[in-house]
Order: structure tokens, then sequence, then C-alpha cells
């Protein structure tokens, strides 16, 4: 695997913080007064300090509204559902509840989304057959 790099307009770095170092579980990294990063499941997240407004859109996907404005993980069946159970033990809201859809076909996913605490729309999924992520 070949990690990806994504940095990410935020509110306030402790929500943050918070929000992905005690409620996703990511380990903190490095950082400055405006930004930090995050292991994101092997990967490195860049959350920076901006306060522009974020558009609000939504795309349909199967029988589902999703933010189209979003990012997220494709985590083992297992992972997904141990980040659901942390997810509620701390009482963490869902935009979406998690769900599996394509039920059958070759997409078949477990799928959820929240908000971080400043508005970013992140959908975690997992696939039943992980060699079908591509597949169509």
């Amino acid at each position: 695997m070949i990690p990806f790099h994504m940095a990410f307009a935020v509110k306030d770095k402790e929500s943050t913080r918070h929000f992905y170092g005690d409620v996703i579980g990511c380990k903190v990294g490095r950082e400055a007064e405006n930004w930090v990063d995050f292991d994101f499941f092997g990967h490195q997240l860049s959350a920076h300090l901006n306060t522009d407004p974020k558009p609000v859109a939504k795309s349909k996907v199967g029988n589902d509204m999703v933010p189209l404005h979003h990012f997220g993980a494709v985590l083992p069946w297992d992972t997904w559902n141990d980040l659901i159970d942390r997810l509620r033990g701390a009482s963490y809201p869902f935009v979406m509840e998690p769900k599996v859809r394509f039920e059958g076909e070759p997409g078949e996913q477990g799928t959820f989304f929240l908000l971080d605490p400043s508005g970013n729309a992140l959908e975690f999924k997992s696939f039943r057959n992980p060699d079908a992520i591509f597949e169509h």
C-alpha cells in the first residue's frame, strides 16, 4: 500500500485532535500552530485551521443521499465493526447509520457517514469481499 496525503480545513485544533485521536483512534503526528497531522489507518491527514465556509452538497449513491464532499477509509470488516462500537460507546452521532448496501452485488459493502467537529464528512466502509473494491 502506498499511503496518501490529504490536507483539509478544520475550525480548531483541540476538537480535531480529540475527534481523530481519541474518538477515531488515530495517532497524532507532527504539528505546528495552524495544523496537525494524523496517522489515518496508515495515511497522512493534515488538519489545517481555516474558517472559510464549506460547500454543502449531496449526491445519490444507491438509495441514499450522502455528503458529496467526503473522505474516509476502507477497513477490514472486523475493524469497521469495532469502529462502529467505539463511536456508539462515545455517543457520537452518525449522519447515515451503519448499513450494508449493494447486497448480493460485487460491490456489497458496509458503510456509514459522520461529521467531524468542523463539519467535514467522513465515510467508513468495508467490503464483504475485499477483492471487489473496484469491481463493477
